[in-house]
């Protein structure tokens, strides 16, 4: 504007601002010619100005202003003479100009600074085409994923339909599938497809027929697997209803019952609607970890007012009957050999879920009644109910809790503090330990209630060795009658001391006492070795291999 200054006059009807990069048009005073050129513009030269820059700043020839100036050597101008500018066009109409230096930035238009093309140029942006593309492009999203939606549901009905005729064609499989990760269930049992957390009863069915697994069974809920749903027709005629005949064991957040289901031997956990959080808790745990030391779970079931969790079948039972008063319970009493391998087999199923699980679990309620055996006496840890992630803080694994558990199991930093961790795990397993020694139940019946752990670790304070413990040896199982290695025994017996130990950071690790109970194992078959034939081992009056 600077450049113009005298020269520009503006109309009167002109009151708008100009702001910085806006164009503005302006009426110059200028000469006029009747030669080659329609227009001639006045311009006073500037410091920075040339002939050159004004020929490409104007859009004409160098030849053209030093002609109408009469220019003989462009470098010989005078700054603030006035020059003319030869135009075709008239002046104030656009031409093309060529800018060398980057233009300011523009600043953001304000209400009252906003010219005339501005808001031409708003005015016509076609909004309603951008709207309707936006509709479009959703629209479009969401018909895909209803198409996708039908296809899954389509195959997911088509499969479970298979499934069913199949199953009704051979009466002799028996072997149950798992269904692998998916973002869709498909329900064996009651024949529905659905999204984990939104199970349906199917319409015009019985309402205690119902699927009645919680809401909160989301579709990221199985992590790895998920087990095989089955009809509560299925459970109530696998267990004759129920019968007492086919009751296993009670305990405190269910009853366990024998069942045959699809001709597969199975047991039958039977749970009220109440205890959900146990129930999604040991789904959640044993859909995950898989190890010949934790007990399967094969499916589950549900009703209106009960949920069931169906496992593998032991066999055997628990160890708790095989331990405590064994004849009254119709079994055979346990060999020396039999005892050592159940406690390391117990001791890897732990040391699994302590170490080579992501996450890893506490399972909070190791105890003889939850130590399962299969037909071989191979023991598997069972009941997962109370099992809780442990988080790692410091270099040290807990999960703050509520205390739950079994009295005479339970370590005593965590009935003090609610702080469970897998040295709380190790604590009880030491309890299993006494109780595989001693035949007795980790708390007395006597008056006094006095804890195994407690009668134990006396008997250990006055035995030095395995030459001089007497003390230790009037706590044995006299069902054993004296057939066991001395040293065998006293090792496992400190082993079982050093587990409950007060202090959780002195207990050994799982992983420790698996290593230490492998060479009691080795060292007791190498003593069992020595007995030959003439052993009550051998004979079949003591439970052995």
């Amino acid at each position: 504007m600077e450049a113009y200054d005298g020269l520009a006059y503006f109309s009167t009807n002109f009151t708008r601002k100009a702001r910085k990069g806006a164009v503005v048009s302006l009426r110059l005073m200028c000469g006029c010619s009747s030669g080659l050129w329609n227009y001639l513009m006045s311009y006073v030269m500037k410091d920075e100005d040339s002939v050159e820059s004004l020929a490409s700043r104007f859009g004409v020839s160098m030849d053209s202003i030093e002609t109408v100036n009469g220019i003989s050597n462009p470098d010989n101008i005078t700054v603030g003479a006035l020059y003319y500018i030869p135009l075709n066009s008239v002046p104030g109409e656009t031409y093309p100009i060529k800018n060398d230096t980057t233009s300011a930035p523009v600043p953001a238009p304000s209400v009252d600074n906003v010219t005339v093309d501005q808001v031409n140029h708003k005015a016509s942006v076609p909004y309603w085409w951008i709207i309707g593309s936006l509709a479009v492009g959703l629209a479009l999203i969401v018909i895909v994923i209803l198409i996708f939606v039908s296809l899954k549901s389509s195959s997911c009905f088509a499969g479970v339909r298979g499934s069913r005729a199949k199953y009704s064609d051979e009466k002799t499989s028996h072997e149950f599938q798992i269904l692998r990760k998916t973002s869709f269930c498909c329900a064996s049992g009651r024949y529905i497809c659905c999204r984990s957390g939104d199970w349906k009863q199917p319409t015009g069915e019985p309402s205690n027929r119902q699927i009645n697994i919680p809401t909160v069974v989301g579709t990221d809920f199985f992590d790895m697997e998920k087990p095989v749903v089955f009809t509560h027709e299925e459970i109530l005629s696998s267990t004759d209803g129920f019968s007492d005949s086919n009751l296993l064991g009670r305990g405190t957040y269910g009853s366990v019952y024998y069942g045959l289901l699809r001709d597969q031997e199975v047991a039958i956990k039977r749970k009220t609607a109440t205890k959900t959080k146990e129930f999604l808790a040991e789904m959640k745990v044993l859909c995950k970890v898989h190890h010949t030391n934790l007990v399967e779970l094969i499916g589950y079931a549900a009703s209106d007012a009960e949920l069931y969790l169906i496992y593998e079948y032991a066999q055997k039972g628990s160890l708790k009957n095989h331990l405590h008063d064994p004849q009254n319970k119709g079994h055979t009493s346990l060999s020396w050999i039999t005892r050592v391998q159940i406690a390391l087999d117990a001791a890897r199923g732990l040391e699994y879920i302590h170490e080579h699980t992501k996450p890893h679990y506490v399972h909070r309620d190791i105890k003889s009644s939850n130590i399962l055996l299969d037909g071989g006496f191979r023991a598997k840890i069972s009941d997962f109910g109370l099992a809780k992630l442990i988080l790692r803080t410091n270099d040290v694994e807990e999960s703050v809790t509520r205390v739950v558990g079994t009295y005479g199991y339970l370590a005593p930093e965590y009935l003090r503090d609610g702080l469970a961790t897998n040295k709380s795990d190790v604590y009880a397993f030491g309890v299993v330990l006494f109780e595989l020694i001693s035949g007795k139940e980790s708390m007395t019946r006597s008056a006094e209630r006095r804890s195994l752990v407690s009668i134990m670790v006396a008997a250990l304070r006055n035995s030095k060795d395995s030459m001089n413990m007497s003390s230790l040896k009037d706590r044995v199982d006299p069902n054993l009658m004296d057939l066991y290695p001395h040293d065998c025994l006293f090792k496992m017996a400190i082993l079982a001391k050093q587990c409950v130990d007060d202090d959780p950071i002195l207990r050994p690790d799982m992983k420790q006492v698996v290593i230490s109970l492998s060479h009691i194992l080795l060292s007791s078959v190498e003593w069992e070795a020595t007995l030959a034939g003439n052993s009550l081992v051998f004979s079949g009056l003591i439970q052995g291999r």
